[in-house]
């Protein structure tokens, strides 16, 4: 999660979602990494336009991204997609059949 100090957006989430994130099976899925905007750390980041953002990280390569903070239903339901597309990246490619 990469959050700007001063962003309602931020605070939205770390009031709305934040104490369940944790102990949810999405939080023990992709745990939370909070990064100041501008910290050395996030420039690694490109595009990080809105705050936050929400990137998710597989084998040091960026899978998924939520820009800015939807709310609450919106913001479980675009994570549980990111972590299908997680599933389905980690599925073994079956081999063609001839």
């Amino acid at each position: 999660m990469i959050e700007a100090e001063g962003c309602g957006y931020c605070r939205k989430w770390h009031e709305e979602v934040g104490p369940g994130y944790p102990l949810s099976d999405e939080g023990h899925r992709a745990p939370l990494v909070r990064i100041d905007r501008k910290s050395k750390e996030a420039e690694r980041f490109t595009r990080v336009v809105f705050t936050p953002t929400f990137i998710l990280i597989g084998q040091g390569t960026e899978l998924g991204r939520i820009n800015g903070y939807p709310g609450p239903d919106f913001f479980w339901s675009m994570l549980a997609d990111m972590l299908r597309k997680l599933d389905e990246a980690a599925q073994p490619v079956s081999a063609a059949r001839h």
